[in-house]
């Protein structure tokens, strides 16, 4: 069975679509066959980085959760959206932004078994080398179950006290699930801050390796996630950091 990689963080607006993005991408480059599951029914938005609009989308996870169809039907390919000559493919099973799919998550829930269920016959039926699932942020029944089946986890955190006790939360928790491997990675950091400085705190404070050390990247703002960064900026230091980060999961 090919690996899962579940992309987590406790708050929102730590980054953590663009990392599984960016992710996927670059193991898309080496050749392999990439699915990506946006878990995050509540808040969608990996899609945006794979340029499909709502009208685009065939069919969502949320069609697949709800009986409508079986999951393979709701993966997209989005490889020709990143970059055509990419030696491997990446598969998109996008979450739902219409707002009424949205309300009905948030009122009536799913059967969240059915997450463990779809992505297992995505990775057959699609002949996957990789399967990455952007997780909701915080920590719910879903979140649970998408860190419980995963083989590696990267716990995305910002630099500040907030996150800090947020992720130690997320740490403890997948730690008691025995994930196989975590990493976390520090993004959004201030080009004041001394990086290895940083990562010698996080490393201590959790007893979990640090991946990268993500530093703030005007070209990041400037992109505002109408595109998957790597692509664009393929000499740029944060793309080798993305690589780093895609060759710690892989390990």
């Amino acid at each position: 069975m090919a690996p899962i990689l579940s992309i987590h963080s406790f708050r929102g607006g730590t980054g953590k679509s663009n990392l599984a993005a960016n992710v996927a991408t670059l193991l898309a480059a080496e050749g392999r066959r990439i699915g990506v599951v946006d878990a995050d029914i509540q808040s969608p938005g990996i899609h945006v980085l794979f340029g499909m609009s709502q009208d685009a989308m065939r069919r969502s996870l949320n069609d697949y959760l709800w009986g409508r169809c079986p999951i393979g039907d709701a993966a997209h390919d989005v490889t020709s959206s990143l970059d055509e000559g990419l030696a491997g493919r990446v598969f998109l099973v996008p979450s739902s932004i219409n707002p009424s799919d949205i309300a009905r998550v948030m009122q009536e829930g799913y059967d969240v078994s059915l997450l463990n269920t779809g992505v297992r016959h995505l990775i057959k039926e699609l002949g996957l080398d990789t399967l990455i699932i952007d997780t909701h942020p915080g920590l719910n029944e879903e979140t649970l179950l998408s860190i419980a089946i995963c083989d590696a986890l990267a716990i995305v955190m910002r630099p500040d006290q907030q996150d800090y006790e947020g992720t130690s939360v997320a740490v403890s928790v997948a730690r008691k699930l025995r994930v196989p491997r975590m990493v976390l990675v520090v993004n959004k950091t201030p080009t004041v801050f001394d990086v290895a400085e940083v990562k010698e705190r996080v490393e201590r404070a959790y007893g979990c390796e640090v991946a990268a050390v993500l530093p703030h990247a005007d070209e990041l703002m400037v992109l505002s996630s109408m595109g998957v960064f790597v692509t664009r900026y393929p000499a740029h230091p944060v793309t080798a950091l993305y690589k780093q980060v895609a060759s710690c999961l892989t390990a």
